[in-house]
Order: structure tokens, then sequence, then C-alpha cells
């Protein structure tokens, strides 16, 4: 087990390592940070100054090995717009992201595990049926389509719930958080459906094949012959080792929750890293782009180390081979 973990963090450092290469490589290809910070007017002096100060006249792979210490410290220097440092930036948006990526992934397991099951069990129901007609809009339809049919909906038509922004916060500490205001819950309902819809729908979907795959295996029919109750067949045996595949995708589902919030939050004007990176984007703020690349990677790097450890929490075959495997 120590051995796996072991080769699995240095993979992980592996690619955390080409990512940052790729951060990296925006600031050399994708404009100049120099003429970005002062301006068309700076004279050669000016920029031969600055140059120097950010350590852009040394060679490419200092300048790499820099950027690396750096990144490793949670450094990506000076927003070229907004003069600030990088990492205060993200500090401030980044629990707006995380409390809406929690928000969605919670409704996306809890609300998508038990509609597939039901889905499994009951195949010909009126329900299962109006179920799977809820997923097919849930995988058809983009995000930014959904986000604006429910803002014009509940927000434009019926009033009920705010359309944009994050709502009342309070801090505890050093982090904001939107759950402890009714304010902020409100706020929170619309972009938080919009962000799980299709994660959502994709888990059910896979619960229920994977269920249905399970339940026609020998060992499930020798689980009924011994007299269990469909109760223990379904739940004790069934979906346990229907989860092992679900596991990956819920995992991965989480990372692109946080990753692919940009467009939820631009929808909505929520006030987290996705606005934030896209705000970057749009004036070419090199420093923040290649922060979020990093960040987004490394959220990527932990989940998939993580769903690899909960494989064998629940399947036990793969601690049999691995026990086999060191004998």
């Amino acid at each position: 087990m120590l051995a796996f973990v072991i080769r699995r963090l240095l993979q992980a450092s592996l690619v955390m390592l080409v990512v940052a290469f790729v951060a990296f490589s925006l600031f050399q290809y994708v404009g100049d940070p120099v003429l970005a910070m002062l301006g068309q007017d700076a004279t050669p002096e000016q920029r031969k100054e600055l140059r120097r100060d950010l350590g852009l006249d040394a060679p490419f792979y200092v300048q790499f090995g820099q950027f690396v210490s750096n990144a490793v410290r949670g450094e990506f220097g000076l927003s070229y717009r907004q003069g600030r440092k990088v990492s205060t930036l993200i500090k401030e948006r980044m629990p707006a992201t995380l409390e809406l990526s929690v928000a969605a992934a919670v409704l996306a397991l809890f609300i998508g595990i038990p509609m597939g099951v039901y889905t499994a069990l009951r195949r010909r129901g009126f329900l299962s049926n109006l179920f799977l007609a809820v997923s097919l809009i849930g995988v058809s339809l983009p995000t930014f389509l959904i986000g604006i049919l429910l803002i014009l909906l509940f927000a434009v038509v019926l009033g009920w719930l705010p359309s944009f922004g994050r709502g009342t916060t309070v801090m505890i500490g050093g982090w904001s958080t939107g759950f402890l205001t009714v304010d902020g819950w409100q706020h929170l309902i619309l972009p938080s459906i919009t962000l799980c819809l299709f994660q959502m729908t994709l888990i059910m979907r896979l619960v229920r094949s994977e269920m249905l795959e399970v339940l026609r295996t020998d060992y499930i029919k020798f689980a009924r012959a011994r007299g269990l109750t469909d109760r223990a067949v379904h739940f004790g045996h069934a979906l346990k080792n229907t989860l092992v595949p679900v596991i990956t995708i819920a995992g991965l589902q989480l990372g692109a929750i946080i990753a692919f919030a940009i467009i939820t939050e631009t929808v909505f004007q929520w006030p987290g890293m996705g606005l934030l990176f896209i705000q970057a984007v749009q004036v070419a703020d090199i420093p923040i782009m290649a922060a979020y690349l990093c960040l987004i990677a490394l959220v990527f790097v932990v989940i998939n180390l993580v769903v690899d450890l909960l494989y064998f929490a629940v399947d036990p075959r793969l601690r049999m081979d691995r026990a086999s495997g060191a004998h």
C-alpha cells in the first residue's frame, strides 16, 4: 500500500511539473508582461529596468526554476491589471468557488445515485421513465442555457430567487461563507442546480447501467437462491459493487465541477475563481491564468489519488490482488 501511494505521488509530481511548464510557457508566448505593466508610453530604459527586476533577462531554465520554486510556495507574482498578488486574489475568490462546487457535488451525488438505483430496480415504472426523460435534458442542454432558463423562470417570471451575485456572507477567520446566511443560500440555489445538473444525470445513468449489469451476475443469483431479501441483495451486494466505477466518474466530475464552474460563475456573476479567470483571459493577465491552470491541475491530481485509495476500501478484490502480487 505504501509503495502504491509513493508511486502515485511520484506520478503526480511529474504531471504537476509538466503543467507548470505549460503554465510558464504562457509568460513566454502570450503577450509581453513588461508592456502590459508599463503601457505603450514607457521608455526603453524603464522597460529594461523592469525586465531585470522581474528576472526576465535570465536564461529560460533559470526563469522556469524560479517559477516552479515560487509556485510550490503558492506565489505567482503580481496581476498585470490589478497590481495585486495573484495568491491574494485567488485566496479571496476560492471560498466562493469551493462553496458552489461543494453544493453542486452534494446535489449530484445525493440525488443522482438514488435516482440511478430507483430506475434500475423499477425499470418499467412511470417515475423511472420520467427520470430518464429529465436526464436527457440535463445531458443535452449546455450549461449556460440551463442557467439562463432558470434565471428567466425563477428570477424574472416568478421572482422567487436572485439572479446574480453571492449574497450576504460572513467571515470565519480569513474564510468567507454564505452557508450561514439566508441570503447566501438563496443566491446559491440557482447556480448550484445549474452546475450539478449535467453531473447528476451522468451519475444517474452510470449507476443505472452498472446496477442492471450487476443484477445479472451469477453471485446475485446465488444470493437470491440463499433466500436473502431483495433489500439485502440490492443494497448489500449489488449497490456496493456498482459503486466501484461510480467512484471514478464521481471523482473526476468533482474535479470538473471545480474546473468548469467558469461558465456557471459567468452566467450568475458568481465571484469565484472561474469568473476571475475569464476576466484575466479578456485582458491577457498571464499570472492569473498560469495560477489557475496549476491550481486546477493540482485539484485533479489530488482527486485521482483519493479515488485510487477509495478503490481499496470499496473493492476487496483489489486488496487481494495487491497482496497476492506482493507475495
